[in-house]
């Protein structure tokens, strides 16, 4: 039996929805001036610094993280440069105990959330303190101490995963969400649908963050879709969507804020698309000038949401020239010498390979275990010098 109303009609009626166009929510212009007839949000001098400063620190690590991936230091690295509003402005409108489900350009998240310069280097490097032990590629962060799932290679898995996870979240009743980011590129796979009709259905605490930067590595969105982006998507799951500014900081906050209320209080699911660009590479494994050019990379340089959000702080007489160079200075010097302690630190121990996933190790996997640390001792010059800490002193 159909669930649908419509109403009735007696001749063929097609429509493709092009008759509404999603509007952009903004707020603040690039001098860090207000819209006429725009409010900013209710953020606090303590608040706003705390949002820029993991705005600055996401900017510089990323700068010098890549640095460290061209000198050979680094096997890989992605950057966020020019979409730091889109992710630091939704994630300081959350309550610290919401979940956060990343796909891989969330670092600044994090950062908001207080992990660590150490902590990033650690997992970069996948040192004995990473947390998931040197098992996973280079900016794949997890922290359950700040309630960030640890992020997996595979576009869109954490979509489905989200819902399931705020439908847990709605059972407990405990005042939480779960909020999920993706790009464009994404919301071309299969579990962004199925993700998003089973939050619409049922009702579950879930705010979808969709990054349109643009490109979905080289393929640009005009080749990725015919429908006007991907906000209108959640029309054919009646879910409440928003569309907003992504290099305006305090739109970004604001409808976060306002998605957060519905999700936890109405338990009404919410899309929202932060329209931005990723000013950098997708990866270090890249070469933009290949798809795009340096005009268009211009145009929205100078659309830094960085900057725009230094002019607003200047403006409210939060933030001066003199506090603006000591911050970079010190983040520079801390980043340098962060990751060269990381760098020196050995690697997980050899162990760590067959723990975590059985309470006993299976007979078969402790064979293999036992033939590869005979395999270092019979090899010990092609393994690191600190070879009896990796395999454990055996």
């Amino acid at each position: 039996m159909t669930t649908t109303k419509s109403k009735t009609v007696y001749t063929p009626a097609f429509t493709d929805g092009s008759e509404y166009r999603i509007p952009t929510f903004k707020l603040l212009k690039q001098d860090g001036s207000l819209y006429k007839g725009g409010k900013a949000p209710d953020i606090d001098q303590e608040k706003a610094l705390r949002i820029y400063h993991a705005m600055v620190t996401t900017r510089i690590l990323d700068e010098r993280m890549l640095a460290a991936q061209r000198q050979g230091r680094l096997s890989f690295y992605m950057q966020s440069t020019g979409e730091e509003a889109a992710i630091v402005g939704s994630a300081a409108a959350l309550d610290d105990a919401d979940m956060i489900m990343a796909q891989y350009r969330e670092q600044g998240a994090l950062a908001y959330r207080g992990f660590t310069i150490d902590e990033f280097m650690n997992q970069l490097f996948g040192n004995e303190l990473d947390y998931g032990k040197g098992r996973q590629m280079p900016v794949h962060y997890g922290s359950a101490t700040l309630h960030y799932m640890t992020i997996s290679s595979p576009l869109a898995t954490q979509i489905p995963q989200a819902t399931g996870y705020a439908y847990g979240q709605k059972m407990a009743g405990d005042g939480q969400c779960t909020v999920v980011y993706f790009g464009e590129g994404a919301a071309s796979e299969g579990d962004f649908h199925a993700g998003l009709n089973m939050a619409a259905v049922h009702r579950v605490p879930a705010i979808f963050i969709c990054r349109n930067n643009g490109y979905a590595i080289s393929t640009p969105a005009s080749e990725q879709f015919a429908a006007d982006g991907i906000a209108p998507r959640a029309f054919g799951y009646k879910m409440d969507v928003i569309r907003v500014d992504g290099n305006d900081i305090l739109a970004v906050y604001q409808a976060t804020e306002a998605a957060r209320k519905l999700a936890v209080e109405e338990n009404r699911p919410v899309l929202i698309e932060t329209m931005t660009y990723r000013l950098a590479a997708h990866s270090s494994s890249d070469d933009p000038s290949g798809y795009r050019s340096k005009e268009e990379e211009a145009v929205w340089r100078e659309k830094d949401p960085i900057l725009r959000m230094q002019h607003w702080l200047k403006n409210c007489g939060w933030w001066s020239d003199d506090e603006e160079k000591e911050l970079q200075e010190r983040l520079r010097r801390e980043v340098l010498e962060t990751m060269k302690r990381a760098q020196k630190r050995p690697p997980p121990p050899l162990d760590s390979l067959v723990s975590d996933v059985y309470d006993e190790v299976p007979p078969a996997l402790q064979a293999q275990y036992e033939k590869l640390k005979a395999h270092i001792r019979k090899y010990p010059d092609e393994y690191p010098k600190s070879a009896d800490h990796v395999i454990g002193g055996a």
